[in-house]
């Protein structure tokens, strides 16, 4: 269809790349030449396809079309990541990058970043090395396991696992934990994925040993447990044990893995949180296991697989391990977690801090920052804490926070999540809740200048 009148006189309006970029705006960005052309460009061609489209008729003129690429160009540049306080109560916050790491795993990852390391080197033989030599003897020693390996998620640890184990073959999970986590990651999915055959048993609310045991036939490769991560199945319900899982998969011969998700290093009874699997019980009774380094661990993002050599060292040998496979600051970072978990200098560690500190702690936190509000009315109360990362996920623990009312509350919290730092608080009708669960002492000056500046605009 030949172009009207109207619309060759609307192009001839675009001004030339040439004539944008001798605009000073341009000029002065402090970015290369041909990346600054490219956007021009770009920004041209959509001009273009909105004349076409009959949106506009006369193009912007060049000092416009040049301001909005030094705009678009600088706000792509600019860091997104931004340092939050977080006063939500959650401790282990996972649109917040889950765990917060110890001081020791910090400086190890400076230490691994500022130079050269013996990644891949064996410095005795003076040949190639393997980077899991540094975490895999470890991580074993840590938990007590027969054998580990580390990968760079929880989610990559059940796609190898299953990939390795069951490629081909059925696993038996009970359909009620067929469980969909963050970013719609589904089992049946990563089992698809993966290779493997799910073998769907039991219902939604109740699945008993028989339908295990029923299920099992020459192509059962594995029986399998999830841990429901974020959610839980309350009222008429019946689940198999994990003891029950095991001595069945023990008598007919299958591997037997437990998918925990969040792992449980210790046991969190005295902190109120009760009856969550803890990875010392998983490993006693599962072949293989799997959970996240990053939520109760409270190290780096990564996927940790403990059990049987027999069932390990294929996985290790797996070419998918090598697209799975860590880098040197998860390396390092984990390390040094693993070996503050293992001296139970569990204080150093500070998602495990934040969860077994007594509420005592934090009421006097609450009160400090109240006192630094004195302008501003404010009341200390007692709120409730969750642990989060999809761990203990119908489970809440005693904590202290402080309330702050206002008309616009929705408003002032806005304010707060555009400072820097930002903070991250609760709202409940016209209130504001400061959970000081998993805000540090040193944070609450911090928190408190924050509050103080939403609160006068």
């Amino acid at each position: 269809m030949p172009k009207s009148n109207e619309t060759k006189n609307a192009y001839r309006t675009i001004p030339k790349v040439d004539t944008i970029l001798k605009e000073d705006i341009l000029q002065n960005i402090p970015f290369s030449e041909k990346l600054v052309k490219k956007g021009v460009s770009e920004t041209i061609e959509r001009i273009r396809e909105a004349i076409k489209a009959g949106r506009i008729s006369v193009s912007p003129d060049a000092a416009l079309i040049a301001h909005d690429v030094a705009g678009e160009i600088t706000g792509i540049m600019q860091s997104k990541l931004a340092s939050v306080i977080n006063a939500a109560g959650v401790v282990v916050y996972t649109n917040l990058g889950r765990a917060p790491l110890a001081n020791q795993a910090v400086e190890t990852m400076i230490t691994a970043a500022r130079g050269y390391s013996n990644l891949e080197y064996d410095l005795e033989l003076g040949g190639r090395g393997s980077r899991q030599d540094h975490i895999r003897p470890i991580t074993r020693l840590a938990f007590g396991a027969e054998d580990a390996l580390v990968v760079n998620n929880n989610a990559a640890a059940v796609l190898l696992i299953l990939s390795t184990l069951a490629r081909g073959r059925e696993v038996i999970v009970s359909r009620g934990e067929l469980v969909e986590i963050g970013g719609s990651f589904r089992m049946p999915e990563v089992m698809e994925m993966s290779g493997a055959i799910l073998r769907e048993v039991g219902s939604t609310n109740r699945t008993r040993l028989k339908d295990y045991r029923d299920a099992i036939n020459e192509n059962t490769a594995m029986i399998m447990k999830v841990h429901k991560s974020n959610f839980a199945i309350v009222g008429f319900t019946q689940e198999v044990e994990i003891k029950e899982l095991s001595r069945l998969a023990h008598d007919i011969g299958l591997p037997f893995y437990i998918d925990m998700g969040s792992g449980v290093p210790i046991d969190l009874s005295v902190a109120g949180i009760k009856d969550e699997w803890t990875i010392e019980e998983c490993l006693e009774h599962a072949g293989v296991i799997s959970f996240s380094g990053d939520k109760v661990i409270g190290g780096p993002q990564a996927g940790i697989i403990l059990g049987r050599p027999e069932y390990v060292e294929p996985m290790a040998k797996n070419p998918l391990h090598r697209a799975l496979r860590v880098d040197k600051f998860t390396i390092a970072a984990l390390s040094e977690t693993l070996r503050l978990l293992a001296k139970e200098q569990f204080s150093d560690i500070p998602v495990l801090r934040m969860i077994t500190e007594s509420k005592e702690s934090v009421q006097k936190r609450a009160e400090n920052l109240k006192r630094c509000l004195s302008d501003i009315e404010s009341e200390v109360i007692e709120t409730s804490a969750v642990i989060g990362g999809g761990a203990a996920p119908i489970q809440d623990f005693p904590s202290y926070g402080l309330v702050v009312r206002h008309a616009e509350a929705n408003r002032i919290h806005h304010i707060l999540r555009k400072s820097q730092p930002a903070v991250v608080a609760r709202i409940e009708e016209d209130r504001l809740i400061f959970d000081l669960k998993a805000v540090g002492d040193d944070d609450i000056d911090v928190l408190a200048g924050k509050i103080k500046e939403a609160c006068a605009q």
